[in-house]
């Protein structure tokens, strides 16, 4: 149900030492690990953590206030796409910015802190996956958007980084948007490996971020248009994370991205 309640970081998330010049209260990571690890590798469909409240007031408040809302702007990209051998709309009205030294100063250091390996000790520590690395290309990754009408169809990842030959271990998704309301839709949705449903349903809100294992079978998206109306988007920030190797049997490498119809039933 997309109104569950969610586990939320511990500590003091309502401001930070001024001094410390940080966006991420690496405390409350340290301090909440040990009660999520559980959590995020029992979690169904595959293992995955909703975490609320996982940044600082003072952060958000930089990230909306740098929120690059001029549409006009030559940093936004059109990622828009259609599957080629159908022809049929696989994500729709959607933008991007991947490119960190276009990025906002709040959006730039947040990414070097989630790519720092404090960071990447914390996701360790809950996923149980080791070694992990993070991507400096942010091949799919960065800033993303949606707007009204727009979707995501359902689909298992690339499981081969393009650039590095690394295999993909990790999604990591942080949601921006103030005052979105469960009529906007918008749900990410996590499937079943045999697309029986019903999905996990999780309403993007602000301050919510989802960590979930990428394999070959960890369907996600957020397939029906979004009903925001015109001028609002569905805001995030993407990050994925890397391994040299990984057990077998996760996922054939390659670079496809795995494509998945909705039953009847959810259409």
């Amino acid at each position: 149900m997309s109104n569950a309640s969610f586990p939320k970081m511990i500590g003091d998330q309502t401001a930070m030492p001024a001094d410390s010049g940080l966006l991420i209260n690496y405390p409350a990571l340290r301090a909440a690990v040990e009660r999520l690890a559980p959590l995020y590798q029992d979690n169904q469909p595959f293992p995955h953590i909703v975490i609320d409240d996982f940044l600082p007031q003072c952060t958000l408040q930089k990230l909306l206030q740098q929120y690059p809302y001029d549409q006009n702007l030559p940093i936004w990209n059109d990622a828009t796409h259609k599957d080629k051998s159908s022809g049929e709309y696989v994500q729709k009205d959607k933008r991007n910015i991947r490119d960190c030294l276009q990025m906002p100063e709040a959006y730039r250091q947040l990414v070097w802190e989630l790519n720092s390996h404090y960071f990447l000790d914390f996701l360790s520590q809950m996923t149980g996956i080791e070694k992990l690395i993070p991507d400096p290309n942010l091949r799919g990754a960065g800033i993303h958007q949606i707007g009204r009408g727009g979707f995501l169809k359902v689909h298992a990842d690339f499981a081969t980084h393009r650039d590095f030959a690394l295999d993909r271990r990790l999604n990591f998704l942080l949601y921006l948007n103030q005052d979105w309301p469960e009529e906007y839709g918008g749900h990410l949705q996590l499937w079943d490996k045999d697309m029986q449903g019903p999905p996990k349903r999780v309403l993007p809100i602000l301050n919510r971020c989802v960590v979930f294992s990428t394999t070959s079978n960890s369907y996600h998206g957020h397939p029906q248009p979004v009903t925001c109306p015109e001028g609002v988007y569905r805001k995030s920030l993407a990050l994925y994370y890397y391994t040299n190797g990984r057990p077998a049997g996760e996922a054939e490498p390659g670079f496809a991205t795995l494509w998945q119809e909705l039953p009847d039933a959810y259409r």
